[in-house]
C-alpha cells in the first residue's frame, strides 16, 4: 500500500507517524519490489538480502512526502532509511555501514532481526 498524505493532513505529521510506527522505514523512489531509481534500489537491495523486513515509501507517489521527508531530515537527497525512529542516512552512508558491519551493529543494537550470514556475503563478495 502506498503511503500519501491525506487532505488535510500535514505532509510531516504522516512522515512522522510512518517513521514512528515501523521499525525499518525506507522513504525512496519507487517501492522495496519495484525501485525507480539506482540509489534506492541499492539500499532497498541491501536490506531485502540481508532479509529486514521494512517499509518501503514511495516519494514519488506524493510530493508533499517527497519535499517533506528532505525537510523532516534536514537531508537533500532519496533514498533515507530510518531504523526504530533515527535516521540513518541516505544510498552512500548505508552502503559504508554495510561494508564495514555498522550497519549490523546498529540492527543488533536495536533489536533488528537480519541475516547475519548475508551481511557477511555482501562484504565478502565486495572485498577488494
Amino acid at each position: 500500500m502506498t503511503e500519501t498524505a491525506t487532505p488535510g493532513t500535514d505532509a510531516q505529521q504522516t512522515i512522522a507517524d510512518l517513521v514512528a510506527g515501523n521499525d525499518v522505514v525506507l522513504f525512496m523512489k519507487g517501492t522495496g519490489t519495484m525501485p525507480q531509481c539506482g540509489f534506492s534500489s541499492r539500499v532497498a537491495g541491501v536490506l531485502n538480502f540481508m532479509e529486514v523486513t521494512f517499509k518501503d515509501v514511495n516519494v514519488l507517489a506524493d510530493e508533499g512526502i517527497r519535499q517533506g521527508i528532505k525537510d523532516y531530515s534536514d537531508w537533500p537527497t532519496i533514498p533515507q532509511l530510518y531504523v526504530k525512529g533515527e535516521f540513518v542516512g541516505g544510498c552512500d552512508i548505508v552502503t559504508e555501514m554495510t561494508l564495514s558491519g555498522e550497519l549490523d551493529q546498529l540492527f543488533d543494537a536495536k533489536g533488528i532481526g537480519y541475516d547475519k550470514e548475508a551481511a557477511g556475503k555482501i562484504r565478502e563478495a565486495n572485498q577488494q
